[in-house]
């Protein structure tokens, strides 16, 4: 029995091949903490660094043609109808239908932090919910908010009770 409870009471033996007080092992001096503060940092700044080459080496690519949205009389006036454009990417837009044969489609994402923007009817504008953002429903303009620039807009086209979109004339955003 003796035996035993000599054995108990002596250190683990990889204590003895590893002698760090555990106060040191998990201290932490101002300047490995400033180290690894500047690491990190070094670390968000090459990837924002990443982003920025890959925006600029390979832009969006254009939108080719015109694509059908919905027929014409699906969408009420002052009613938003919400869809998708398959390309490279999946682009999600809105499609504002604002008096008889006035139309306006715009993506639906915010441009300042991309949250869903949605049409609000009683006040005629595109609002962003996400930090109170404002647009104008005729242009795309930001009215309020954060938001750094207008909304994207396609060109909408009506033939035949069908709704089409596509990219807008360079010479119509020339003013």
């Amino acid at each position: 029995m003796a035996k035993e409870d000599s054995n108990s009471e002596r250190e683990p033996s990889w204590k003895s091949d590893f002698p760090i007080e555990t106060r040191r092992g998990t201290h932490v001096s101002r300047r490995e903490f400033a180290k690894f503060l500047g690491l990190l940092s070094g670390a968000f700044a090459l990837s924002n660094g990443f982003i920025v080459i890959k925006a600029m080496a390979f832009p969006a690519e254009k939108l080719e043609g015109e694509h059908f949205v919905v027929n014409e009389d699906e969408v009420g006036v002052g009613e938003m109808f919400q869809f998708e454009i398959h390309g490279a990417k999946k682009i999600p837009y809105i499609l504002i239908h604002l008096k008889e044969n006035e139309w306006r489609a715009f993506e639906q994402k915010c441009t300042h932090l991309t949250c869903a923007v949605r049409y609000r009817k009683d006040e005629n504008k595109i609002e962003c919910p996400c930090h109170n953002g404002w647009f104008s429903a005729d242009t795309g303009e930001v009215l309020q908010g954060p938001p750094p620039r207008p909304l994207p807009q396609l060109e909408v086209v009506v033939k035949e009770g069908k709704v089409y979109v596509k990219e807008e004339n360079e010479d119509q955003n020339i003013l």
